[in-house]
């Protein structure tokens, strides 16, 4: 996990604000997961790679000095891919927006804290452009296009994957493990964590959701 709580989720978006300015970037949607971040940005003065390198490692090094720990704290390198017409800009949005829904974090867009969904319905922002969106489209249209059922599935993940929603895995994981936290976990001899992520799998939790709430990579957890 790389947001442990509220002043986690607090100190990157203080994070985004500050590169924004310093990097010269437009943001039109984001939301905090978990153990990820999803952000629909137009990259202006500097490129991605340097963008991204100075969010992540700003926080890296402030999350690793709150929780007394150290090493790398995203273990893969960004993924990303290109957003050229409206409809599809407009498609990535929803996604970005829905994803705690699809996770089972919440019953609707609306009900999720940290994502800018908040944002475009209260009409102003120091962080998100909201204005290119609503030059698209108004705002009723706006929320009638997250309030649509549909299977949006961008950069290749799919969350019906999910058989469990993750407030009840993470207190699965907490009951199984002792752990009260991703970091708690991590801090696990080997063998006690292999021990514990065979019997997530055996409980009925994916691959992607364990490594989502541990933090333990993807490919360590598929081996286990």
């Amino acid at each position: 996990m790389i947001f442990e709580d509220d002043e986690d989720n607090n100190r990157i978006i203080d994070l985004l604000k500050t590169y924004q300015t310093k990097c010269g970037f437009r943001l039109f949607a984001y939301c905090l997961m978990g153990n990820h971040i999803h952000l629909l940005i137009k990259i202006e003065s500097e490129g991605l790679d340097l963008v991204m390198k100075r969010i992540a490692g700003s926080y890296a090094y402030w999350f690793n000095r709150k929780y007394n720990r150290s090493g790398h704290l995203f273990q893969d390198r960004y993924k990303s891919e290109a957003v050229d017409n409206e409809k599809y800009f407009l498609t990535v949005l929803r996604y970005i927006h829905k994803n705690p829904v699809n996770a089972g974090l919440c019953k609707g867009v609306s009900d999720y804290m940290y994502s800018s969904y908040k944002d475009y319905i209260s009409g102003e922002s120091v962080l998100v452009d909201i204005g290119y969106v609503f030059s698209i489209i108004d705002k009723e249209s706006f929320v009638e296009l997250h309030n649509e059922m549909q299977d949006d599935n961008c950069m290749d993940v799919n969350y019906n994957a999910y058989r469990i929603n993750d407030a009840d895995a993470m207190a699965m994981i907490q009951t199984i493990t002792t752990c009260k936290n991703a970091t708690e976990f991590q801090l696990l001899d080997n063998e006690s964590r292999d021990s514990y992520i065979k019997a997530l799998k055996e409980n009925g939790l994916s691959i992607r959701q364990i490594s989502r709430l541990t933090g333990v990579s993807f490919g360590l957890v598929r081996k286990k």
